[in-house]
């Protein structure tokens, strides 16, 4: 899956947030760190929903942008 995400640069480094998917965000020294940061958090993100969502009628939708 690919996820756009937006980085904001500072003068401690880079915080980068996933539009896709509220409250999911990170940050880093350098824009590659929170690249790589980013890349865990929606990993995490992701998980939480499966754990949340175990038991429910689940189905997925295809949708073409």
């Amino acid at each position: 899956m690919r996820y756009r995400v937006v980085l904001h640069e500072s003068d401690e480094g880079f915080a980068v947030s996933c539009p896709g998917l509220p409250g999911c965000w990170s940050q880093g020294a350098t824009e590659a760190e929170a690249m790589d940061n980013i890349r865990l958090a929606i990993e995490e993100y992701l998980g939480a929903i499966v754990e949340t969502t175990a038991g429910d009628y689940v189905r997925e939708v295809e949708v073409a942008f």
